[in-house]
């Protein structure tokens, strides 16, 4: 692949901009932690990102085109849209984890930012490159995760109105996944069956 071809890739290291605080400038200091509204009276939630704060709508995506550079986080036009958010969490994919995901991700951890790199969301040319960027990736503080962890970080229970959309997205990452959501939906409909039969 030539390295034109590989220039846009880090333009997916913004897939979504997360915040953990509520402040308006990405670059504010505050000296107590901010109040997190997805964290449950039994502490559940505490070590998630708060979904409650996020931005993940594709219409709301900014492309932002680059001039060459090959790490996104060189591009002055890239870092001025993260930070115009007004978000601290970036989570990123990107074609190769070991060059589009991995040097935005090590500038925007070195620049205040928390960072989740999605790992099965990009790709690598080898398995030894992906063992090696992860371990870089956790001893410069950058977060390892998957598709589905992130999936399930985001919407943490079922039981909201969406969850039919949910199940969806689930089903798209894991297609085995599907089986599992029929399999609860038909014991279900069995108990609700079973309850009104009591009566």
């Amino acid at each position: 692949m030539s390295i034109a071809k590989l220039l846009p890739c880090a333009i997916a290291g913004a897939l979504a901009l997360l915040a953990l605080s509520p402040t308006s400038s990405a670059l504010a200091q505050t000296t107590s932690p901010p109040q997190r509204s997805s964290v449950l009276p039994s502490g559940g939630g505490a070590a998630l990102f708060d979904a409650s704060d996020a931005m993940q709508f594709a219409p709301d995506a900014v492309y932002v085109g680059r001039k060459g550079e090959v790490n996104a986080w060189d591009n002055e036009d890239f870092v001025k849209a993260v930070r115009a958010t007004g978000k601290k969490t970036l989570i990123m994919a990107g074609v190769w984890t070991g060059v589009c995901v991995m040097f935005p991700a090590l500038d925007a951890k070195a620049a205040g930012f928390k960072v989740y790199a999605v790992i099965d969301a990009s790709g690598d040319p080898s398995e030894m490159t992906s063992r090696t960027t992860v371990a870089r990736f956790v001893q410069a503080g950058v977060v390892p995760t998957s598709t589905n962890a992130m999936l399930s970080e985001a919407h943490r229970t079922w039981a909201r109105p969406e969850a039919a959309d949910l199940a969806k997205l689930y089903a798209l990452v894991a297609p085995n996944y599907a089986a599992v959501i029929e399999s609860y939906q038909k014991a279900q409909d069995v108990a609700k069956q079973t309850i009104g039969a009591a009566r």
